[in-house]
This record gives structure tokens, C-alpha cells and sequence, in this order.
């Protein structure tokens, strides 16, 4: 027996084909604009290819004032290494606030959750000055260090830790294990869908942030490739195909992290209850 097709559905699905088609139509053009020769970068995108070449690609990653290889390095470095640390840091906060008792917790949680209506260039300044004043500019340290407290981390990871039986931690107890072990062997594992949903929304962000590099990376070899590819525009701005070519390079990074991990993501946001649930 077939299965009969509910209109309201068909009409959501062929809205959202739509709606994705031109989210992904910037990206094609910037796709067709690299692959094809420099001299046809300036006329009218079509849907035509005019010719196909990956010589942008070539000097995007040969030529050696473009340094692409070491930004994107640096980006990997970065992103991973600001990953672990915000993780690590991250869990065991919200393990803290959803397990462990202590006087004024929910208080405090509520002064956390605050902070996240405060725009970010609001402290934009006071961390630059605690950074230069510490001697981290120009260092990797000044990107890792003001992302290793993600308030939004502490909250989605808090929600996995409430839902967790206190079974759990009372078997764990008669067992003989202290905190910090029952929050490795017990509570970790339970978590696992928010903390991948965690480290790769972290990643994300951290890959594709541009102002705070921009900042305090003043060294073309410490730069991150957003920022290397802003010095990419700024000298080469008559070469859009090359431009392209290095911005679709660091773009594929993040669309096939995504695109791999996007179940994970939405798995650990509904799971946490931050999808509605």
C-alpha cells in the first residue's frame, strides 16, 4: 500500500530545496569564478563555464608572498588546540553546576547565562590590554586563552549532565570513586553527543573567526588563513579569480566538517533540550 503524500509537507520540502538552492549559488559562482582562467573573473557570472584551469589554485598554494600553506596550518593548529582546551575546561565547569552542591550555584549559573548578552566588542578591549600587557600578542596563546570559557558550552553540557540518572553516581560512590573519577568513567561517556556537538561548534567558530586574529596576530606568518586572506584582497584585488580560489580553500575545511558532523550537531542540541525537547 502506497503511502499517501501529505501536501503540507511537499510544499515545506520544495521551499526549503529552494531556499538551499540559493544559500549554495554564492558558493557555486565562487567554485566556477576559481576554476576558471583569470581574464574571464570580471565579466557577468553564468551558468556557462568558460573554461576550466586550476592555475588559481596552483599559485594560491606556490607563490611564495601569499604564505597560504602556513595560514592554513595555523588555522588547523588554532582551531584544534582551542578545541581540547575549551572542552576539557567546559565540562568539568558544567559538571560542577549540574552535579556537584555548593551554596550560591544557581546564582551564579544565572550571572554565566548574563554574560551572554553582552556583545563580545564590549570586552573586546579590556582582553586586548590584558593580553599585550602579558606579552602574548603575536602569540597563539592570545587565541586560545579568551576562547577556553565558552558560556554557551558550560550551559549545553550542563543540560547532558541534569538528565543523567543520580543512580550513576551513587554506584560509583559505593565503589569507591571520588569526583573527579566519576566525572571521567561516569559522566564523560554519558555526554559524549554534546561534547561532539560542543567541539564542533567550537571548531567552526574558531576556523572561520576573522576580528580577534585580526587583532592581535600582526605578523603575516602567525596570521590565521581568515585574516591571511583579508592581506590575500587587499594586494591582489584586481586578481578576483585568485582571491576566490583561497577563499573557497578556506571554505572546504568547514563545509566538509559539517557535513560529515551535522547529525552530531543536531543530535546533541535536541538531546540537551536546547532543540525544544
Amino acid at each position: 500500500m502506497k503511502k499517501k503524500i501529505d501536501k503540507n509537507e511537499l510544499i515545506v520540502h520544495i521551499f526549503l530545496m529552494i531556499v538551499a538552492v540559493f544559500c549554495l549559488l554564492p558558493l557555486l559562482f565562487c567554485l566556477k569564478i576559481s576554476l576558471e582562467p583569470s581574464r574571464f573573473a570580471f565579466q557577468m557570472p553564468t551558468v556557462r563555464m568558460n573554461g576550466f584551469t586550476l592555475e588559481n589554485y596552483i599559485n594560491v598554494f606556490s607563490r611564495q608572498d601569499l604564505m597560504l600553506p602556513n595560514w592554513f596550518a595555523n588555522s588547523v593548529l588554532v582551531s584544534t588546540v582551542l578545541v581540547a582546551l575549551q572542552v576539557s575546561v567546559v565540562s568539568m565547569t558544567a559538571y560542577a553546576f549540574a552535579r556537584l552542591k555548593m551554596p550560591g550555584k544557581e546564582i551564579l549559573f544565572s550571572v554565566l547565562l548574563f554574560t551572554m548578552m553582552i556583545p563580545a566588542q564590549v570586552t573586546m578591549i579590556p582582553v586586548y590590554m590584558i593580553i599585550k600587557n602579558l606579552g602574548l600578542l603575536d602569540r597563539f596563546l592570545a587565541l586560545w586563552l579568551p576562547g577556553i570559557a565558552n558560556v554557551f558550552g558550560v550551559f549545553l553540557l550542563r543540560q547532558f549532565y541534569s538528565t543523567i540518572p543520580g543512580e550513576f553516581e551513587e554506584a560509583a560512590k559505593i565503589d569507591g570513586a571520588g569526583k573527579f573519577r566519576t566525572y571521567v568513567q561516569i559522566m564523560l561517556p554519558q555526554a559524549k553527543p554534546g561534547i561532539i556537538a560542543l567541539s564542533i561548534i567550537s571548531f567552526l567558530g574558531s576556523w572561520n573567526d576573522l576580528f580577534w586574529p585580526l587583532i592581535v596576530m600582526n605578523k603575516l606568518e602567525m596570521r590565521t588563513l581568515p585574516v591571511g586572506l583579508t592581506v590575500l584582497n587587499g594586494t591582489y584585488a584586481t586578481e578576483r579569480a585568485l582571491v576566490l580560489a583561497g577563499a573557497f580553500v578556506a571554505i572546504l575545511p568547514a563545509l566538509i566538517v559539517y557535513g560529515i558532523f551535522q547529525r552530531k550537531i543536531i543530535e546533541g542540541t535536541m538531546l540537551s533540550g536546547i532543540g525544544g525537547r
